[in-house]
């Protein structure tokens, strides 16, 4: 039996809004990482729990540091929203990654970037940005097929990982990871995705097999959740929904998978902060409940 909270337990706490009040509806184990963190028992957690800047979208850059420090939380997959990371200016790209170190965060990820013209001129200014953040992975939103093989030449000569994001359904490139893996499987083992959990769900894929037929292929995780499975608008906080987290997680530890699970929480971006701290308090007590800390 897993030691996970039931689905009715599950909706209690995050409807309590306090994980103290809530002991009784975690495992003992998830009740006191979220009690406290300096409490939390067990090991480190081979999950690095990260942020996704677009959850943040309509918030500074100060204010997105200012929430990681809420959240407890140093990894960033950062975008070119607001003033995160702007792609205009490579000074601008360099004041904010300043502010980002001086803050303690390390952005481990750029993206999405798109990649809308099959050139090398335009691949170049993208491969230009994730190396200017110091970052070793590219999270691409929409390159076609046709474009893989030009990009793949900058992949070899940046030493950057290519992690193209899957976006469900209506998607007509890469609905699913596995059309993905489909279409590198043949190309330097740095051409890979990024699984978003939620749109790889409504896609009809599993995901935990998904997660294992990718692997080595992983470079970055989109965490999010559903309250119906083929239905985009019914995103909900993480824990709330359906998306089995737990064993999401033991297929990454299972892989061995190196990179994020970064929180990509996309309802209400004029109020994001109680959906995404309820979404890490989750995913922190179910680690908890695998024994580890995060």
């Amino acid at each position: 039996m897993k030691n996970t909270p039931s689905p009715s337990s599950r909706r209690a706490f995050l409807r309590s809004g306090a994980a103290i009040a809530a002991a009784g509806c975690l495992p003992t184990g998830a009740a006191l990482a979220l009690a406290s963190p300096t409490e939390a028992p067990g090991k480190p957690s081979p999950i690095r729990l990260g942020l996704a800047s677009y959850t943040l979208r309509t918030l500074t850059r100060a204010q997105v540091i200012a929430a990681m420090k809420d959240l407890r939380l140093t990894l960033l997959n950062c975008k070119d929203a607001k003033d995160h990371l702007p792609m205009a200016s490579l000074d601008e790209e360099k004041a904010a990654l300043a502010d980002y170190t001086a803050a303690g965060i390390k952005v481990t990820a750029v993206g999405a970037v798109y990649f809308r013209e099959d050139n090398d001129d335009a691949v170049r200014k993208n491969f230009e940005y994730a190396k200017a953040a110091g970052v070793k992975v590219i999270v691409a939103g929409d390159p076609t097929p046709a474009t893989l093989p030009r990009i793949e030449k900058f992949v070899k000569e940046y030493d950057i990982r290519f992690a193209i994001h899957n976006h469900g359904p209506e998607d007509k490139l890469w609905p699913s990871p596995l059309t993905v893996l489909d279409a590198v499987k043949n190309m330097d083992p740095r051409m890979g995705c990024c699984i978003d959990v939620g749109h790889t769900m409504r896609a009809g894929t599993d995901v935990v097999s998904a997660i294992h037929k990718v692997g080595p292929r992983l470079f970055d995780v989109h965490m999010k959740d559903l309250a119906q499975s083929n239905v985009k608008e019914s995103q909900v906080a993480v824990g709330q929904g359906i998306m089995p987290v737990h064993e999401i997680f033991e297929a990454l530890i299972k892989i061995k998978y190196p990179g994020n699970v970064d929180l990509e929480y996309e309802i209400f971006p004029d109020n994001p902060l109680p959906g995404t701290t309820e979404s890490f308090a989750y995913m922190r007590g179910v680690l908890a409940g695998m024994g580890y800390k995060a």
